[in-house]
C-alpha cells in the first residue's frame, strides 16, 4: 500500500512538472535489451521533459546527466520496457465490452443461456451481436445451428462470431434479412455450412459472413469513440505500450489521429490498412504515414487476408483436413488476385502484412514475395505473415531466404491443442506454432496475440512462449515443448523484435538513450520467478513517453 501511495504520489509530481524537468526513475530492479539484443540491468532510467531517455544504468551514472530532475523512487520494484502487441485488433477489443462475451462458455446450453440473458437485459438492441464461442471447447463434434440460436433471441436477429473471428453463428431472422437460402451460392473464399437437404445451418465461415454486412448495424461515431476509450485502458492495464492494429479503415484511421492530437492516445499505434480497395486508394493517397505525433501512430503497412482459421478448417492446407477430408479449408483469393493486391500496396511503399493459417496459404504468400521481391527489389520493407499458424517444413526457411517476418501469436498454441493435431494430423503439426524452428535459423520473430479473439496480456502471451502451457499449467510438461522459446527470446519478441517489424526499433522496443521512454512497473522479477508464474504478473504502472498513463488501484 505504502508504494501505491508513493507512485500514485510521484506520477502526480512528475506529470505537474514534466514542463519544468525530467525525471529520474530510481532505486529499480531494471531489465531491458540492448540493440543487438543482450539483456541488460539497470538501477535507474532518466528522461527529459519530452519523455526522451537521457541515461540507463547505475544510480550514480544516471544521477550524473539528470541534474535538477524529479525523482521517483521506486523502491525496488521491476522496471521493464513497455510490451508491444505485433497483432491486435484494437476497435474490436472495444467493441467486445458491448455485445454477448461468449469466450468464456464452456458448453452449448452454457453459451445459449448468456444470449437468452443478454438479450432479455437489452431489449432495445435490434440485433443481438456478440464474440467468443468455440465449439471445440464444448467438445460438440460440429458447429451449433441456427435453429439452436432461435430458441433464446426469439424474433430478433443475432450474429455471433467465432473466437478466431473466422465464421459467425446467426440465427433464422438473420439468415432471412441477409436473403441467405438453399440457392445462395457460396461466395469466393466463403463457405455456407449446410444440412443434408442443402438448406444454410446458421454458420458462415470466412467470406460468407460479408453476406450479412447489408443488415448488420454499423457502429456509429459514439460507438467507436466508446471502443476506442476502452480498448486504450485494457492495453495500459496489461503494460502494452505500442500495438499493431491489424486492419482498418478510413474512420478508425481518423479517430486514431484526433486521439494522437489530443493527447488521449494512451498506446502507440502501428496501423495497417485493410486490403487494397477504395478505402486504400484514399488513405495512400499521400504515400505512407511513416510517424505521426511524436510516434504515436504509424499508417505504413497493408494487412491482406490469405485464408480462414483453423478453427473453423477454413485454414487453406495442401492436403485434406485430417479430421474432415472432404476439405482443404479456403484460399481466399486465386493466385493472381493475392499478387496484384501484394503489387499493389508494395508500388505504394507500403509494408505488406498478410495473414495465412494454413500451409497452403502460407505457400500463396511465400511464393508471391519470392516473386515481387524479385521484381521489385527495392520494396523490400520488412514484410510479414501474419500468424505463420500451419507451414510445410520445406518453406520454414524461405522466411529467412526471403526477409519475411514471422508474426505469431503464442496463446494461440495452447488455445489450439485441444483441436490443431486432430485438424493436421502428426506430420503437419511438426510445422506448426513452430517457433523454435524459426528462431534457430536466425528469423525474427514479432509476438502478439491478436487480441481480442485471445487476451491482450502480454505476459500470458510471454507465460505461453516459454512454457507452451495454458493458464491452467496444461499440458503437463508444455505441448510440443521442443518448439518453446527462452524467456529471454520471448521478451526479445514482445519488445525489440515486435519493434523490428514496425520499423521502430530506433525509437521505442529498448529503454535506451534518445528512445521514448516507454516502460511498466511490475510486481515481480519476470527473470527470477518460476516459469508458471509469468503469466499472473501484474502492471503497477505503465508510462509513456515519460508520462503515467495507468496506475493500478
Amino acid at each position: 500500500m505504502h508504494f501505491r501511495r508513493t507512485l500514485l504520489a510521484a506520477a502526480a509530481l512528475a506529470a505537474a512538472h514534466a514542463a519544468q524537468a525530467g525525471t529520474m526513475i530510481d532505486n529499480a530492479n531494471g531489465y531491458t535489451l540492448n540493440a543487438r539484443g543482450e539483456l541488460l540491468q539497470f538501477k535507474a532510467l532518466a528522461f527529459d521533459d519530452k519523455g526522451r531517455i537521457v541515461a540507463v544504468g547505475s544510480a550514480r551514472e544516471v544521477a550524473a546527466k539528470a541534474k535538477g530532475y524529479q525523482r521517483i523512487d521506486v523502491q525496488g520494484k521491476t522496471v521493464l520496457p513497455g510490451l508491444i502487441d505485433a497483432h491486435g485488433h484494437v476497435f474490436g477489443l472495444g467493441y467486445i465490452a458491448s455485445g454477448v462475451e461468449l469466450y468464456s462458455s464452456t458448453s452449448l446450453d452454457g453459451a445459449l443461456k448468456t444470449v437468452q440473458t443478454f438479450a432479455q437485459a437489452n431489449p432495445q438492441r435490434s440485433w443481438i451481436v456478440g464474440n467468443g464461442w468455440n465449439q471445440e471447447i464444448w467438445k460438440l463434434g460440429r458447429f451449433p445451428t441456427a435453429a439452436e440460436l432461435d430458441g433464446v433471441t426469439g424474433e430478433r436477429p443475432a450474429m455471433l462470431r467465432r473466437v478466431d473471428g473466422h465464421a459467425a453463428w446467426v440465427n433464422s431472422k438473420a439468415l432471412q434479412l441477409a436473403g441467405i437460402t438453399r440457392d445462395t451460392k457460396d461466395p469466393a473464399g466463403g463457405k455456407i455450412e449446410r444440412d443434408a437437404d442443402g438448406n444454410a445451418t446458421g454458420i458462415l465461415v470466412d467470406n460468407a459472413m460479408e453476406l450479412m454486412d447489408g443488415v448488420v448495424p454499423r457502429p456509429g461515431d459514439l460507438e467507436r469513440r466508446a471502443a476506442l476509450d476502452g480498448a486504450l485502458a485494457a492495453l495500459s492495464k496489461v503494460g502494452l505500450t505500442s500495438v499493431h492494429d491489424a486492419g482498418m479503415g478510413e474512420a478508425e484511421d481518423a479517430l486514431f489521429r484526433e486521439y494522437a492530437d489530443q493527447g488521449k492516445l494512451s498506446a502507440r499505434v502501428y496501423a495497417m490498412i485493410g486490403d487494397t480497395g477504395e478505402a486504400f486508394d484514399r488513405l495512400s493517397a499521400r504515400g505512407p504515414l511513416v510517424s505521426y505525433a511524436n510516434d504515436l501512430y504509424a499508417l505504413s503497412a497493408v494487412k491482406l487476408v490469405s485464408d480462414g482459421a483453423l478453427g473453423s478448417r477454413g485454414a487453406a492446407m495442401m492436403q485434406p483436413y485430417s479430421d474432415a477430408p472432404h476439405t482443404h479449408g479456403l484460399l481466399f483469393y486465386k493466385n493472381e488476385e493475392m499478387l496484384a493486391k501484394m503489387e499493389k500496396a508494395m508500388k505504394a511503399g507500403y509494408q505488406v502484412n498478410i495473414h495465412a493459417i494454413g500451409d497452403a496459404g502460407n505457400r500463396q504468400i511465400l511464393d508471391g514475395y519470392a516473386a515481387l521481391l524479385k521484381k521489385y527489389p527495392g520494396a523490400a520493407k520488412r514484410h510479414r505473415i501474419e500468424h505463420a499458424q500451419v507451414v510445410a517444413l520445406s518453406d520454414i526457411p524461405r522466411f529467412k531466404q526471403l526477409g519475411i517476418i514471422p508474426s505469431m501469436q503464442p496463446t494461440h498454441a495452447t488455445s489450439d491443442q485441444n483441436m490443431a493435431e486432430q485438424r493436421v494430423g502428426p506430420q503437419r503439426i511438426k510445422g506448426a506454432y513452430a517457433w523454435h524452428s524459426f528462431l534457430k535459423q536466425g528469423s525474427k520473430i514479432a509476438c502478439g496475440s491478436d487480441f481480442p479473439i485471445e487476451s491482450p496480456n502480454p505476459f500470458e502471451g510471454l507465460h505461453a512462449a516459454v512454457t507452451r502451457q495454458d493458464n491452467a499449467g496444461l499440458p503437463l510438461g508444455g505441448w510440443y515443448k521442443n518448439q518453446a522459446m527462452s524467456l529471454k527470446q520471448a521478451f526479445r519478441c514482445f519488445t525489440l523484435d515486435a519493434a523490428y517489424a514496425a520499423r521502430q526499433e530506433n525509437a521505442i522496443g529498448t529503454l535506451e538513450a534518445g528512445k521514448w521512454a516507454d516502460f511498466i512497473v511490475v510486481d515481480a522479477d519476470l527473470f527470477k520467478v518460476p516459469a508458471s508464474a509469468i503469466g499472473k504478473i501484474r502492471v503497477q504502472q505503465t508510462w509513456l513517453s515519460g508520462k503515467p498513463v495507468y496506475t493500478a488501484p
